[in-house]
């Protein structure tokens, strides 16, 4: 399948209950037929599109390129399925590879042996055709397989991220139980937090909110201080490597120099602060944050308005006593409702705090923090 030929279906994978901020950029990337399922958004598009997503998408996690989809009832019709595809447009005899392998089916119960088979289809192929076969590498490979098993069927793509895309590449210090900066901007996108207005987190953590807010305040691609699994490929080389090139220029060149607005980074650990401060500094937005050490519960409005981001701590994950958990949510609740005239967004994970806040909610948005089932709720303080 050339990059330059007719239009294919490419999926972006994300978390789940973030399908709707994944659908909306690719939207707005100018990118087709965009449909959300679960866990993932699929469109239609060329592989170029493909990295369009890698260098733009803020939520997603991967960006798949399909090569083959058939009906794999056992471990000989997945193996047969897998030599049916021309490897030799992928990879060498010199290329690395892993297969990462999701989901089952009833006859192919572990995910393990699916990729076991998967690889020996990839390796026989390439061994027939080219005379040698290719490494495994499962930790740093040049072309990551993914296998999506489900309903008696495979699917066989190409992940052209490589690493996650959460994988930003300034995250140099982390706190407690740190957002991945995919679901941080998916947070910022449901809960519709501007980029021209005062920003707030006081109990930022590592920072993450706080960055990924000014980021994208300045509309600079999240890819564009990383490198994708795509340029490991032997095919890279040429057209592709080329508009590549031409894609981090035109980003570079619609990038703002600082953020329209006043972004506040706070926390009541000074070692929080001082690692959100070194996470800015990797990510180049050092200037446009201001840090502060101090409690949220004492905290005085810092603008006459704007909007309040925050991850407030869950108590489950971080092993708080219900009792002392509650108490903090109040007095938590208290300080927010001093903000007048501010918009609140708070990644919820726990009901105690919703019930503290005593303020109306404008909406509220399902999502998922790894395992975590939380909730993403809206106020105005009036």
């Amino acid at each position: 399948m050339s990059e330059r030929g007719e239009a294919a279906r490419l999926v972006v994978t994300c978390a789940r209950g973030t399908e709707g901020a994944v659908r909306r950029e690719l939207v707005a990337l100018g990118l087709k037929h965009a449909k959300g399922e679960r866990g993932a958004v699929s469109f239609r598009g060329r592989l170029e599109d493909g990295l369009r997503a890698c260098l733009w998408s803020r939520t997603a996690m991967r960006v798949l390129w399909p090569l083959a989809r058939f009906p794999a009832a056992d471990a000989d019709a997945l193996y047969q399925g897998t030599r049916s595809v021309d490897w030799t447009e992928w990879l060498t005899e010199r290329t690395t590879l892993a297969v990462d392998a999701i989901g089952t089916s009833r006859g192919v119960t572990h995910s393990g042996f699916a990729a076991l088979k998967v690889k020996d289809g990839i390796v026989d192929v390439l061994r027939e055709r080219l005379g040698a076969r290719p490494d495994v590498d499962t930790r740093d490979p040049d072309v990551r397989v993914v296998l999506h098993l489900a309903g008696g069927e495979a699917e066989l793509s190409l992940d052209l991220a490589g690493e996650p895309l959460h994988r930003r590449a300034y995250r140099a210090a982390t706190g407690e139980a740190p957002l991945k900066e995919t679901l941080a901007a998916a947070v910022l996108s449901l809960g519709e937090v501007p980029g021209d207005r005062p920003f707030l987190d006081p109990m930022c953590g590592s920072g993450t909110l706080a960055i990924e807010q000014a980021l994208s305040a300045r509309k600079v691609a999240p890819g564009l201080g990383r490198a994708f699994g795509f340029q490991r490929w032997p095919r890279y080389r040429g057209q592709l490597q080329s508009s590549w090139d031409r894609m981090k220029e035109e980003a570079r060149a619609a990038s703002l120099a600082r953020a329209p607005a006043p972004i506040w980074a706070r926390d009541r650990s000074e070692e929080a602060v001082e690692a959100a401060r070194r996470n800015a500094r990797a990510a180049g937005v050092e200037p446009d944050i201001r840090f502060e050490v101090g409690d949220v519960r004492e905290m005085a409005p810092p603008a006459a308005s704007g909007t309040l981001c925050s991850n407030p701590p869950y108590g489950e994950r971080l092993g708080a006593r219900p009792l002392q958990l509650g108490g903090f949510y109040r007095g938590l609740a208290q300080a927010l409702r001093r903000l007048s005239g501010w918009d609140l967004v708070l990644l919820s994970g726990n009901p105690l705090l919703e019930r503290a806040m005593e303020l109306p909610t404008q909406f509220t948005h399902r999502l998922w923090n790894g395992p975590l089932e939380v909730r993403l709720v809206r106020y105005h303080v009036p």
